[in-house]
């Protein structure tokens, strides 16, 4: 994954040093991310940093993304999200992603047994995010994902110090949902969808931490 970039450039602190000095493989950062709880966001819509996702010891999906790109970033890579976009009654989903052995992988922050870590094994980002798709419906089971992003380099957010910041950082994930995503189905093809059998639904509810 490289060498280390000069910490000191972001600001972080001796503790969250010694966090990412361990991180120091895709592998890492997902069990880190599966050890702290879900933020459930009791007391309002956040979108914390890296900083604050360690301090505060949980985060949802975006803000595991953001620590993970992050940590990648720390080991030298660059701190890349890619935004899964669903249909507009479901939620959206958002992963830091990575590149080995020439294919990339994802590490992401979930409450649900699916749409989890993907070891590098795809070709394409178009691969990555559909290896997302069978596992992605609601309630019902029906199949909601619709399209995904190009990477997002989270360097364009430094204004923000998204790394470090102690306020809600909004911007992030608004300046990405705006961003250019690409269609996964046609029209004909999202009519034709089988729903998820009721054994997959049933799966689908079991969540890793209580509300």
């Amino acid at each position: 994954m490289g060498i280390p970039l000069k910490v000191n450039k972001f600001d972080y602190t001796s503790s969250e040093i010694k966090v990412f000095k361990k991180l120091d493989s895709p592998k890492k950062i997902q069990d880190y991310l599966n050890s702290l709880k879900i933020n459930f966001e009791k007391g309002g819509d956040t979108c914390i940093s890296p900083r604050m996702v360690m301090r505060q010891k949980k985060a949802h999906c975006m803000e595991g993304a953001m620590f993970a790109a992050a940590a990648l970033e720390f080991h030298g890579g660059r701190p890349l999200v890619l935004d899964l976009r669903s249909a507009a009654h479901d939620f959206d989903h958002v992963v830091a992603i990575f590149k080995e052995f020439g294919c990339y992988g994802a590490i992401s922050k979930t409450n649900h047994a699916v749409l989890r870590f993907r070891e590098p094994v795809y070709k394409t980002v178009r691969e990555l995010a559909l290896s997302f798709f069978h596992e992605y419906f609601d309630n019902k089971g029906v199949k909601t994902l619709r399209d995904f992003s190009n990477p997002i380099d989270l360097s364009r957010f430094d204004k923000f110090n998204w790394r470090t910041s102690e306020k809600n950082l909004f911007q992030v994930p608004d300046s990405i949902d705006d961003a250019k995503h690409y269609k996964i189905l046609s029209k004909k093809q999202i009519r034709h969808l089988r729903k998820a059998d009721k054994i997959e639904i049933q799966a689908g509810k079991i969540v890793e931490w209580k509300r």
